[in-house]
């Protein structure tokens, strides 16, 4: 007799490979912190604000400005990124200046887009 329940992207059968298991089994590190980092940049808005400091330099006023925001939304956003050490920081006379925190985030950026414009 045919299953008409099938589901196309499950086994028939329930099975186990014992060597993957043991292989496997345990390896999986803490993932607490990465699924923090995805959830800040869940927001559009922080990644759209990611994605011009991995062009440049900006200041608040800039960004806003670019996106079409209020500073003070803009430095909300910007508050999240600082916590999750996604941007840094620096003073100049009454300027404050916004870049990205190190490189991994650039890649981080450029491999989401990447695999984006893959599929």
């Amino acid at each position: 007799m045919e299953n008409k329940n099938k589901v196309p992207d499950m086994c028939d059968v329930f099975c186990i490979d014992e060597e993957k298991i043991k292989k496997l089994s345990g390896t999986i590190p803490h993932t607490n912190e990465l699924a923090e980092l995805f959830k800040v940049l869940a927001d559009e808005t922080r990644l759209k604000i990611v994605y011009l400091l991995s062009r440049d330099e900006l200041c608040v006023c800039d960004i806003a400005a670019i996106l079409g925001l209020t500073v003070s939304n803009v430095s909300h956003h910007l508050r999240v990124l600082r916590v999750a050490h996604l941007v840094k920081f620096r003073r100049e006379g009454k300027q404050v200046y916004y870049s990205l925190d190190d490189d991994h985030v650039i890649h981080i950026i450029k491999e989401g887009f990447a695999h984006v414009e893959h599929t």
